[in-house]
């Protein structure tokens, strides 16, 4: 349990400690936000900072950092440094800069920004990948706490062919129409903080058990670094596309300008975007030990499905009461980040349209038209066998590939107001490296040999680098 203990420090420390540069970096003032200046009762509507913290880490956190690290975990105990590591460097550095340079830009979501510090011809690409991919978060995660709610907690059979099955789904998709519709303080701003508590005690509940029962978990320098999933599968890029939410997820972005609409006060911004990640790490970290130590006590094996595996987890560490709580705890993740998914696209559209969105007919008129899209995925992945692993993959490559388009906005922004801009292009520059080498090697992709996926990615990584720095150099001097 050494390696994990170091990798708690390691993520605790080590995020107070770059927290506090990434803030100095930014340098956050007290200029009026556009909360405070765009009040429209909508979707700019200022917050306290306790109540955006809860809602920015139930926005971030869906089934990614629980299931993610539960198929990570096959890597080995590296995963308890690299985990903590990129959270710190990548995934809360890009949380923190996506949402305070959209407080920055009058709450402007991603696209916007994208078109403003990418440019015209980036901006359209960008908005195919980052649509896809909230369709598909929007879809997930009424497919995975669904399938969750009925076998852990009603027991009853997952298969398509069970109505209740679609009743549930049914009742989540009914919530997310409403979630979407209504005013941000009015649904979100009330549920969420008592869905915040109830996914912190679980997760805190599961460590405790954890220490108690003292699961048996690897150290690094016994199992080694690498050569240790049982399929075989590299460690690099996988693991990173695999783990995506616990330490970098381009979904994050889109969540992060969204929240910036309802932060009062800029020096709020460390505390609801950078620390909110740092803490969805921690619940990475958590249930990657857990479903170690319950794999070496043989509750579990790499053929357990993760699901399957969330409910052996919390039943043996929790008892029946606790770990039913803890499974509601995961069941309620996914649903408070899918409602502001679909609420985000919404809002992108919207915003790249000019529809204006106070309008209960000109939401409705857009909102039907997403739902209708999710309705449809849904169905697909429901009733073909490979349906939904199929979009999991795309899925989870078309999360971390915006989040190359996030790092390069960030990069180029910091190169025009002259801060440090190396802090987003090297964890962008090795997300290049990843997404390219996945797809190029990925049986949805090209199906390239390794070392030929491996030098294409890296050639792939030198240009986005050098565009970066050429664009960013560019329209710094045009700011001149």
């Amino acid at each position: 349990m050494v390696t994990f203990i170091i990798g708690l420090v390691v993520l605790f420390v080590g995020g107070a400690v770059y927290g506090r540069v990434c803030e100095k970096v930014f340098a956050p003032d007290d200029r009026a936000t556009s909360a405070v200046r765009l009040n429209d009762g909508m979707d700019f509507v200022p917050m306290k900072k306790w109540k955006n913290s809860l809602i920015q880490l139930l926005n971030i956190a869906g089934t990614g950092p629980i299931l993610g690290p539960i198929q990570g975990i096959l890597f080995g105990p590296v995963a308890f440094i690299t985990i903590p590591i990129g959270c710190i460097i990548g995934g809360a550095f890009h949380d923190y800069m996506s949402g305070m340079i959209s407080v920055r830009n009058d709450g402007e979501q991603m696209p916007m920004l994208i078109r403003k510090y990418l440019g015209k011809y980036t901006y359209p690409i960008y908005n195919v990948f980052v649509c896809l991919t909230l369709l598909l978060v929007g879809t997930v995660f009424i497919y995975t706490p669904g399938d969750l709610f009925v076998t852990q907690i009603l027991k009853a059979d997952s298969g398509a062919g069970d109505p209740v099955v679609w009743i549930v789904y049914g009742v989540i998709f009914a919530y997310y129409v409403i979630a979407t519709l209504f005013p941000i303080d009015k649904i979100i701003g009330r549920i969420y903080p008592f869905f915040g508590a109830l996914l912190v005690l679980s997760a805190v509940g599961v460590f405790i058990g954890l220490l108690v029962k003292g699961y048996p978990l690897d150290e690094v320098w016994i199992k080694g670094v690498s050569g240790l999933h049982p399929e075989g599968l590299h460690f690099m890029p996988v693991f990173f596309v695999t783990v995506a939410c616990g330490i970098v997820s381009g979904f994050h972005s889109t969540q992060a300008t969204l929240i910036s609409r309802t932060i009062e006060k800029e020096k709020d911004g460390r505390m609801i975007f950078y620390n909110m990640m740092i803490a969805e790490g921690f619940i990475a970290m958590i249930w990657a030990a857990a479903a170690m130590g319950a794999m070496n006590l043989g509750l579990a094996d790499a053929k357990t499905s993760a699901t399957d595996v969330v409910g052996l987890i919390a039943k043996d560490l929790l008892g029946n009461i606790g770990g039913m709580l803890a499974v509601v705890g995961v069941i309620v993740l996914p649903i408070t980040s899918g409602d502001t998914a679909l609420r985000s696209i919404r809002l992108m559209i919207a915003e790249t349209l000019k529809i204006d969105q106070t309008k209960k007919s000109s939401r409705l008129a857009v909102s039907g038209a997403i739902f209708a899209v999710v309705a449809a995925i849904l169905v697909y992945a429901k009733l073909n066998a490979n349906g939904f692993s199929i979009l999991w993959r795309y899925f989870a490559w078309a999360n971390q590939t915006i989040a190359v388009f996030a790092f390069a906005m960030i990069a180029v922004y910091m190169m025009k107001n002259k801060k440090l801009f190396l802090m987003a292009l090297l964890p962008g520059m090795f997300y290049m490296f990843v997404i390219s080498s996945f797809i190029l090697n990925a049986k949805i992709g090209f199906g390239l040999p390794w070392t030929a996926s491996y030098v294409s990615a890296g050639v792939f990584t030198v240009i986005y680098a050098a565009a970066v720095i050429w664009y960013g150099r560019h329209t710094a001097a045009d700011k001149k």
